[in-house]
């Protein structure tokens, strides 16, 4: 991974929170980003659907830097974290990751620590107060509807209690974007509901959110934009009722004629 020594401002103050410029990625010869371009405004949500292998979650990667671009650009707050392909150095990309939360699909909390302590570690790491981040864990429990569970640990919680637990953690570093990567795919349908409700009251308090999902019904009600990719180009994109209610390419019909609406 190549490093700068600085961060670069865009030439122009975008009022975007996260913008991405002909983001690339590919395995070996399997190209599974082709010249990805979008961006988030602050307070807004984002839906990315597509079917399975499209790029959906390799974007999400990349755009947390969880994978490495191999072109194109990512800015935060117009600030570059990637220009051209080139990244900015350990000390500033650690700063930008201070500025999202990322909830996977399988919880990925760690199975030896409490529920508390999966909340609040990583702020007390970052060097916050530890009495004000138990403050805050307590009150994100209680947000989740998990209160009393504490002192619990992942192996005594349902599915959708881990997956609650992970969206408290994420929210625990006060991000300012919140990157979901299918985040009911693993669970039973009867919990999927409750992780949705959790979502959708991020939603109207304006959470900043981009998220993979296969939940149709829900990116229709709670996005005010859906961006539909299949073969690691974005083929589609639009306000959520036009997108669902007419669709202009046939790949996104063809798609979406799989789901109920």
């Amino acid at each position: 991974m190549s490093e700068k020594t600085n961060v670069q401002s865009a030439a122009q103050a975008s009022p975007s929170i996260l913008e991405i410029r002909g983001l690339q990625k590919s395995f070996a010869e399997l190209y599974v980003l082709k010249d990805i371009s979008l961006s988030v405004d602050r307070g807004n949500v984002m839906s990315i659907i597509g079917p399975s292998g499209s790029g959906k979650s390799t974007l999400l990667r990349c755009t947390s830097f969880l994978e490495t671009a191999d072109g194109g650009d990512i800015l935060y707050d117009g600030q570059y974290a990637v220009n051209g392909g080139v990244y900015a150095s350990k000390a500033e990309l650690n700063r930008f990751r201070t500025k999202f939360g990322l909830v996977f699909q399988n919880f990925n909390l760690f199975p030896h620590y409490s529920v508390m302590r999966n909340i609040s570690e990583a702020p007390i790491l970052h060097g916050q107060n530890k009495e004000e981040v138990s403050e805050r864990a307590v009150q994100l429990l209680k947000k989740m509807g998990l209160e009393g569970k504490e002192n619990a640990y992942p192996c005594q919680l349902s599915g959708g209690q881990q997956q609650r637990v992970a969206i408290a953690r994420a929210l625990a570093m006060q991000p300012e974007i919140l990157y979901f990567d299918e985040p009911t795919s693993a669970l039973d349908p009867e919990l999927t509901g409750e992780v949705l409700k959790v979502i959708r009251q991020l939603a109207d308090e304006n959470m900043t959110m981009v998220i993979v999902t296969h939940e149709m019904a829900f990116a229709r009600a709670v996005s005010e934009w859906v961006i539909f990719m299949d073969g690691g180009v974005i083929v589609e994109e639009g306000e959520p009722e036009r997108l669902f209610g007419e669709p202009s390419q046939e790949r996104t019909r063809q798609f979406l004629r799989n789901y109920q609406q």
